[in-house]
């Protein structure tokens, strides 16, 4: 998923309504930013730390200024607690949000040789 970063925002740490104005104005001006009006204003909220109602209240705002500006927004990175709270209250169905993931490909040692044995009093399938 690259991007230009010019229509990027980051959002991070809990956030308080208080924070929602200015987070607004930051959505609005990445849609209308250097690269000129056009395309989605990505949200990587991978830094929010809370989720909670305030934290639902903030990204449906945000969703709200995106199409203002005639665009929309996509979330990148929600933590899974943030994302079940959204998929709970409807707000990815309603908004019609896109979520985008980034994930590493797990390192880890590959499963051990599983041997199957049969038992004396085992039916036969």
């Amino acid at each position: 998923m690259a991007d230009t970063g010019v229509n990027l925002i980051r959002i991070a740490g809990p956030l308080r309504p208080a924070d929602v104005p200015h987070l607004c104005e930051r959505v609005a001006a990445a849609r209308h930013g250097p690269g000129g009006p056009g395309g989605d204003v990505i949200c990587d909220v991978s830094a929010v730390t809370t989720a909670d109602l305030t934290t639902v209240d903030a990204i449906a705002r945000l969703h709200l200024a995106a199409r203002k500006a005639g665009g929309r927004i996509r979330l990148r990175n929600p933590t899974p607690a943030l994302l079940a709270l959204l998929g709970l209250v409807g707000l990815v169905e309603l908004l019609g949000l896109v979520v985008e993931m980034e994930g590493h490909a797990e390192q880890r040692e590959p499963p051990g040789r599983v041997q199957e044995t049969v038992e004396a009093g085992d039916p036969a399938l």
